[in-house]
């Protein structure tokens, strides 16, 4: 898909001039995070209750204000729904190529959304259900999401749900990629795709046409934006070709004859990207895996966590820790777009760290309450390498 080039966003001289205020706001927005004191005070909490109290002398007291009582799913509902609201008033300080820019970072809970809905109306459930898990910042309309289980499965309903569904969506080109990329391959007609491939490989399938389309939009503004956000994308894109290859272990996606469709899922952007992913195309078991990571530096660390095993620390953990000090430092430049980026996803570790806490209490598991990453903590394992410098 072609994406417009954007507009310069400017530098020294005359960025503020049509970005400087929303830029205010999002950096002002940076100290609403929760501080290691907070922190320290969740961990010490033996109920729920106790969590609530806590939270109401933070930035989520306003939030909270009108529970009683609180369960991790209603801790996270309202934590997403304040985070929504923010990035709504964000969006609405905005101009071009600024606005484009956080309508991007939407259209990956519009994809997300979407798939939710196609693979619970496949399995029969309950429209609105799945209406409620859906993410807020990828809600589309209504009635166009309401319409998806009135249609029939056969032919012509799954054409009558592309046009109706697929094409009216802002992120309708990923999946008219993705369907015709499939229907070529398969010899087939775009509206039996969607039944005869796997929902989640639809989707890998939709994140990497996005993160392709996004980061070639991120280099056409140039500047601060194309280099600080180039990088937080080409990393997204090489922790997606990891994660594709290691989840494919023991499923019909890692036989030979199948690995070429496995390595369509892989980004072509990021530091992987030719050579690595290349190599990852006759991968079939770990240690395999863990051969072509060990060529690059920055991930054979992280590797290295996987392979040692222990339950200590997973490769998600070991992946969120990379990215909370990489959007951390997104916040140490400026003249840039990328901290609107950074702002909400660290506020999406947070909200997971909240969960986590919340779950552990709710199990009684307080020895794994401590498995968090902290956002802009002072305790940070790389501020604390940075400071012995």
């Amino acid at each position: 898909m072609a994406t417009p080039k954007a507009q310069n966003p400017g530098g020294m001289a005359t960025f503020n001039i049509l970005h400087g205020f929303p830029e205010a706001i999002v950096r002002g927005m940076r100290s609403s995070f929760l501080k290691d004191p907070d922190y320290h005070h969740l961990t010490q909490c033996e109920t729920l209750d106790d969590v609530r109290l806590n939270l109401t002398e933070t930035d989520y007291g306003d939030a909270l204000q009108d529970s009683s009582s609180i369960t991790p799913a209603e801790l996270q509902k309202a934590a997403v729904e304040k985070l929504v609201c923010e990035f709504q008033y964000l969006r609405t300080q905005t101009v071009e190529p600024l606005s484009k820019f956080m309508d991007f970072v939407t259209f990956e809970y519009m994809i997300e959304n979407v798939m939710l809905l196609l693979k619970g109306t496949l399995s029969g459930r309950d429209i609105n259900e799945l209406i409620a898990q859906c993410h807020p910042l990828g809600m589309f309309r209504e009635s166009t999401m309401r319409s998806i289980p009135t249609f029939e499965s056969n032919a012509r309903g799954y054409m009558d749900l592309y046009q109706t569904v697929l094409v009216d969506t802002p992120v309708g080109p990923y999946f008219s990629m993705f369907l015709q990329e499939s229907a070529e391959k398969l010899g087939g007609e775009a509206y039996s795709i969607i039944a005869e491939v796997e929902i989640e490989i639809i989707k890998s399938s939709l994140i990497k046409f996005w993160l392709e389309d996004f980061h070639q939009y991120v280099l056409s503004c140039g500047g601060e934006t194309a280099v600080i956000m180039g990088e937080l994308l080409a990393v997204r894109a090489d922790t997606n070709a990891i994660n594709i290859t290691l989840n494919s272990f023991g499923t019909p996606l890692n036989e030979p004859a199948m690995r070429a469709d496995r390595s369509k899922l892989y980004p072509a952007i990021g530091h992987l990207y030719p050579a690595g992913t290349h190599q990852l195309n006759d991968v079939s078991d770990e240690e395999g895996l863990g051969r072509v990571l060990e060529l690059f530096p920055q991930y054979a660390g992280i590797w290295n966590v996987h392979n040692a095993g222990g339950g200590e620390k997973s490769i998600d953990d070991a992946f969120y820790e990379r990215d909370v000090q990489m959007l951390e430092l997104a916040f140490e430049g400026q003249f840039h777009f990328g901290c609107f980026y950074a702002y909400v996803k660290l506020k999406e570790q947070e909200i997971r760290n909240l969960v986590w806490i919340s779950e552990c209490i709710l199990q009684q598991q307080k020895d794994e309450m401590d498995k968090y990453v902290p956002v802009f903590s002072y305790h940070s394992a790389w501020r604390g390498k940075k400071a012995s410098r």
